[in-house]
């Protein structure tokens, strides 16, 4: 089949009625008969426009209704809870009563104040947007890198989730989930211990740049699994919210010292133990596991958390897509996956047999993934199986968070490539 065509393997089955319109803004209640508080109405020759009811035939005529009755309406008309021809009577009654119009006013700033804040659920992709406009307009002195605007990103949208949490969401249970071997597994933390996790991995990257090393000790710890556990049990009490101040300096110092070498050191590499990964690259990482590790802390605490910018999800995926030739080649070295099926090495540079991922999405796209040799380059004419996953399910699939059998895939072609791709992509994941 020809590396773009679709396949048909996949499978075809993958508020109320509105409530009536409120005034203007409050302090603003001026209908036809001038603005609020003036004491009086219009007449006829007044120069103004008749009310609108008397204009407009299909709008609701007002009902006649007495002082005390519309006064005990207003709180109703401030929650936008009365019925059309209520909102039309009081309308006009505020448009002439100084007196209630004041307290229609009151009442309307009063619900503003018990409404919660959303900023939270806006698209996450208007930070980004915004940024960008300001940028046109007025570029910085000293940018952000654009491979670093990722982590910026994610760390600000973290913190935007903490800044409200008492110590009953600090304290809330998380579960902390990976993929090890064939199978999953878990840790058990909090939310304060998922930051100081965070705080714990970021700091081989601060220890990378010359920056101060979050842990304390002689004892070295190079994985980020070791760094998590010498981070919690350096302390004789779990985490608190007092985390979130070192996490959070630690981030914009390392923001702001790669924005200051100019994005040159982009090529720094970055010891994680047992592999090493250019600046770049973990810095997409740990926007990425900051991200994951966000929704499991929304989760914990019953609130929503949207995927990331679609750019800023597209250079994750990117990043997982290049490391899965090299986590394929580490599970067959552990026995944990099929042989290749060439009798020798490919060549280094040299295509060889792949299969093409398709990511579909916002963040999405398509890469050729080598499946005999890492050193190998992926060839659409040595194609030989084809799987398409959602952006989000394909994340939390290398996150841990999804196993490979339950990856909802579409998929074509060596059953057994599909399945060591998956598994390999499970295995990005770690604590």
């Amino acid at each position: 089949m020809s590396g773009t065509e679709r396949f048909a393997a996949f499978d075809d089955d993958a508020h109320g009625p509105g409530a009536p319109s409120a005034p203007g803004p409050a302090g603003g209640f001026g209908g036809a008969d001038g603005p609020v508080g003036s004491g009086g109405s219009r007449g006829a020759d007044g120069g103004g426009p008749p009310p609108a009811s008397a204009t407009d035939p299909a709008g609701p005529t007002p009902p006649r209704l007495e002082h005390p009755v519309l006064k005990s309406l207003l709180g109703a008309w401030a929650l936008a809870a009365c019925s059309a021809e209520e909102t039309a009577a009081v309308e006009e009654h505020l448009g002439g009563c100084g007196t209630c119009a004041d307290e229609a006013r009151r009442l309307r700033e009063a619900v503003g104040l018990l409404q919660r804040p959303e900023s939270l659920d806006l698209d996450p992709g208007l930070r980004t947007r915004v940024l960008d406009g300001c940028l046109d307009r007025r570029p910085p002195r000293v940018p952000v890198p654009p491979w670093a605007t990722s982590y910026d990103a994610e760390t600000a949208r973290l913190d935007a989730l903490l800044q409200d949490f008492g110590d009953a969401e600090w304290h809330a249970p998380v579960r902390l989930r990976w993929f090890g071997g064939e199978d999953g597994t878990s840790r058990r933390t909090t939310v304060a211990g998922v930051i100081a996790h965070l705080l714990a991995v970021d700091g081989l990257i601060a220890v990378a740049l010359g920056l101060e090393d979050p842990l304390a000790g002689d004892k070295p710890a190079e994985t980020p699994a070791e760094r998590t556990e010498a981070y919690w049990g350096a302390s004789r009490f779990p985490p608190t919210r007092t985390v979130r101040a070192p996490w959070r300096e630690q981030t914009h110092a390392v923001v702001r010292t790669v924005s200051f070498t100019g994005g040159g050191r982009g090529t720094l590499p970055v010891s994680y133990g047992g592999f090493e990964l250019p600046l770049r690259d973990a810095l997409a990482d740990r926007a990425f596991e900051c991200w994951v590790h966000a929704e499991d802390i929304a989760e914990a605490v019953d609130y929503p958390y949207a995927p990331p910018a679609p750019r800023h999800l597209h250079d994750m995926i990117d990043l997982a897509a290049r490391l899965l030739p090299g986590a394929l080649a580490e599970r067959r070295r552990a026995g944990l996956a099929a042989p290749g099926r060439r009798r020798h090495l490919v060549t280094a540079g040299r295509p060889g047999r792949s299969l093409r991922l398709e990511i579909e999405g916002s963040g999405g796209g398509e890469w050729l993934i080598p499946l005999d040799s890492p050193a190998a380059v992926g060839s659409a004419d040595h194609e030989v199986a084809h799987v398409a996953l959602d952006d989000v399910e394909f994340c939390r699939l290398a996150a841990g968070h999804v196993s490979p059998e339950e990856a909802a895939a579409g998929q074509v072609g060596d059953p057994e490539a599909i399945r060591d791709v998956l598994f390999a992509a499970a295995s990005l994941s770690r604590m």
